[in-house]
C-alpha cells in the first residue's frame, strides 16, 4: 500500500534541496513570469472576443463610424467582391424590398407603391423628416454618406453610420421614425432611391419635418 504521508515528506525534501542551489531562484522567477504572460495572453483574447468590431468597422476603419448597422437598420455591401447584390463582374443588381427582408431588418417598406430617386451632391441633405403613414426603404450608393435613423434606445435619440463609396447600402425606417441623409463626400455625388408601401401625400398632417436642428 502506499504511504502518501512518506510522498509527501519526500517531495518536501527534494524541492527544499532544489531551493538551496545557486540556479533556484532565476528558475522560479522565470516560472512565475512565464505564468504571468499565459495569464495576460488569456485575459487581451477574452477581452476582444468580448468587443468583436462590426464589419463595417473591419472594411471601413478611416470611415468614422459612430454607431453599428444594425441601430440604424442598415446592411452594407461592397462593391470590390461578389455578395448577394453583385454575383458577378457586370455590376450589383437588388430588389430593395426582398433583400431587406432576407436582410431580417425590420419595419421597412412592404411593397414599392410610391418609389423616388435622387442625387445628393457634396454637402447636400435629403429627408430630416418623419412619416407617420409609410414604412420606407432606402438603397444608398456612389459616394461616403451619413445615414441617421432615431432610435430611441440610443442615449442622444438616434443612431447614425456613414456608407462608403465603394458600398451599396439598403436601410429601412419604420412609420414614425425620422430619417436624414447627408452627403460628406468631397467630390461625388450619392445616389438613392426611396421605396415607401403607401401614397403619402407630402405635407404636415403626415410628417414632421427638420427633426434635427443640427443637420
Amino acid at each position: 500500500m502506499v504511504n502518501t504521508r512518506r510522498i509527501v515528506i519526500e517531495n518536501q525534501r527534494i524541492l527544499i534541496n532544489l531551493l538551496k542551489k545557486p540556479l533556484a531562484f532565476p528558475l522560479l522567477l522565470g516560472f512565475f513570469v512565464f505564468l504571468t504572460w499565459i495569464s495576460l495572453r488569456l485575459q487581451h483574447s477574452s477581452s476582444s472576443s468580448s468587443h468583436p468590431k462590426s464589419a463595417q468597422e473591419r472594411s471601413n476603419p478611416d470611415l468614422g463610424i459612430l454607431d453599428g448597422d444594425d441601430k440604424v437598420n442598415l446592411v452594407r455591401f461592397s462593391l470590390a467582391s461578389l455578395s448577394p447584390v453583385r454575383k458577378d463582374d457586370r455590376g450589383w443588381l437588388l430588389d430593395p424590398v426582398v433583400l431587406a427582408r432576407d436582410s431580417r431588418l425590420k419595419g421597412g417598406a412592404a411593397s414599392c407603391l410610391s418609389i423616388h430617386v435622387g442625387e445628393i451632391r457634396p454637402g447636400g441633405l435629403r429627408g430630416n423628416h418623419r412619416h407617420h403613414t409609410c414604412n420606407e426603404t432606402f438603397v444608398i450608393w456612389g459616394a461616403k454618406t451619413k445615414f441617421r435613423l432615431e432610435n430611441h434606445k440610443v442615449e442622444k435619440g438616434y443612431a447614425e453610420v456613414v456608407i462608403g463609396e465603394d458600398e451599396v447600402a439598403v436601410a429601412v425606417s419604420p412609420s414614425g421614425t425620422a430619417h436624414a441623409l447627408v452627403n460628406v463626400d468631397p467630390v461625388r455625388s450619392t445616389f438613392f432611391i426611396g421605396c415607401q408601401d403607401s401614397n403619402m401625400p407630402n405635407n404636415s398632417s403626415t410628417s414632421d419635418y427638420k427633426v434635427w436642428k443640427d443637420l
